[in-house]
């Protein structure tokens, strides 16, 4: 179960030269935030799995500056973020019962574990819709060898660190809605609230004990 909560965090032409962007509304330089989404899963899996487990799930990202933290919480546990885009570290750390462990990844071990993503590009298709009084685009994102995902951005919000959504980091705005596949499974990130008060810088700080410190390498590895 692990794993797969692991994916999701590490874890979303033609007619892009046609569509006309939304260009009437008044972008805001993005530096400081939190932002709620809801997750929702789409599954062909008849019987009960890992996956279903995320249904229901809330993700809640914290903005400051160069630092971002995302914490993702659902029945399985919760497995939180941080990325310094100015340095480049992220630390990632895992809470799933008794079980809870500290992951230092370097700049490389960071952009590695994404890499797949850095090939990223949209094809904007003219739909929009409002999420959170915000007129947002729809975008299809491809990468690879077909893999591909659905996106609805504003232009509206301007994130000053793009760090924390690896897979939008190169959308001209912020995501409001973007749907994750992952296997058979779908998952449907939408914001849900938006504070602009400002972040205390205690939420980026990492916990001093109580977990169990690991290097990337030890966490790809399965040791225990």
């Amino acid at each position: 179960m692990s794993e797969f909560l692991t994916v999701i965090c590490c874890s979303l032409l033609t007619a892009g030269a046609l569509a006309q962007p939304i260009t009437n509304q008044s972008s805001r330089r993005l530096s400081e935030a939190t932002i709620t989404y809801s997750v929702a899963i789409r599954t062909t899996n008849t019987e009960p799995k890992a996956a279903d487990l995320m249904d229901g799930a809330i993700n809640t990202v914290y903005l400051k500056g160069n630092m971002s933290r995302s914490d993702l919480v659902s029945s399985l546990g919760r497995q939180s973020t941080l990325v310094d885009a100015k340095t480049g570290i992220a630390t990632v750390i895992k809470e799933y019962g008794e079980q809870r462990y500290l992951i230092n990844m370097t700049p490389a071990e960071w952009k590695g574990s994404n890499r797949a993503y850095d090939s990223v590009r949209y094809q904007y298709t003219g739909l929009t819709k409002k999420i959170l009084g915000y007129a947002c685009e729809e975008a299809i994102g491809t990468w690879g060898s077909g893999n591909s995902y659905v996106v609805y951005f504003t232009r509206a919000l301007q994130p000053v660190n793009h760090e924390f959504q690896y897979l939008n980091r190169n959308l001209p705005g912020l995501a409001l809605e973007y749907h994750a596949v992952v296997g058979k499974n779908e998952l449907i990130y939408q914001a849900t609230r938006i504070d602009f008060d400002p972040v205390p810088q205690t939420i980026f700080d990492l916990p001093e004990s109580g977990y169990r410190v690991m290097t990337y390498e030890e966490s790809k590895g399965g040791k225990q």
